[in-house]
């Protein structure tokens, strides 16, 4: 199949392998752009090789990419870094930057993942200019101190997507539906990434026929799932 992901042009750069891996082709269309901020992320930067946190939380691929090469080779001798995915994980141990894995892709399950190890610890958080009141909350309710650093923005393309000969699409996030200019989906196969962009996705009127883990990967093993229980 020929899939649509959408995507920042800046994270796709793994997506056309993964996809042939699993035997199908993509192509990356953009509802978003990102803004970077570069103020802010020299801010963070400073700020966490004065040690400032006892843990960093990287919740996209997109700011490991840009912060990791700044950041001090030293810092997780004190500091407990921590990635949501592979890709971004990837992203800092490329800069040298050692990181943990978070099991699944979700930001609501970095607290459970800590633990009470979060108590009174300081928790930076480089990340989308994107609210996430349920994570900020939950480190808060567990006894640590959140310190966000909204280091990009996203701006719609307000380009139409190319769809043209797609038989699906796949939307990574929940911001990529909400700000796609899509022309009717007739006879393309709506895919969400997680729970999450699934329920954006309903919220919009559109019902994803399947959904992943979170994962581009988990994503297509779950299509080829699908397409299989419909020969």
């Amino acid at each position: 199949m020929l899939l649509a992901i959408t995507r920042l042009a800046e994270k796709s750069t793994t997506d056309a392998a993964l996809c042939k891996h699993y035997g199908h082709e993509c192509r990356v269309v953009s509802p978003l752009r990102a803004e970077i901020r570069s103020s802010t992320i020299q801010t963070f930067v400073l700020a966490a090789a004065d040690h400032e946190f006892d843990a960093i939380f990287f919740t996209s691929a997109l700011p490991a990419q840009k912060i990791a090469p700044l950041l001090p080779p030293h810092l997780t001798k004190t500091t407990r870094v921590i990635a949501i995915g592979p890709q971004t994980t990837k992203a800092l141990h490329e800069s040298g930057i050692a990181a943990e894995t978070l099991p699944t892709y979700y930001s609501r399950d970095f607290v459970p993942y800590l633990g009470d190890w979060i108590k009174e610890k300081r928790i930076g958080i480089p990340r989308a200019d994107v609210p996430n009141p349920e994570l900020i909350n939950a480190i808060e309710e567990a006894g640590g101190m959140a310190f966000e650093y909204r280091c990009y923005g996203l701006e719609p393309t307000n380009q139409p997507l190319n769809l043209d000969n797609v038989d699906a699409i796949l939307f990574t996030s929940a911001n990529s539906y909400k700000m796609a200019l899509l022309p009717p989906l007739k006879n393309i196969l709506p895919i969400a990434i997680g729970d999450i962009t699934a329920e954006a996705m309903r919220t919009g009127g559109l019902e994803p026929k399947i959904i992943g883990d979170g994962s581009l990967e988990g994503t297509l093993k779950a299509l080829n799932t699908y397409l299989r229980s419909i020969k």
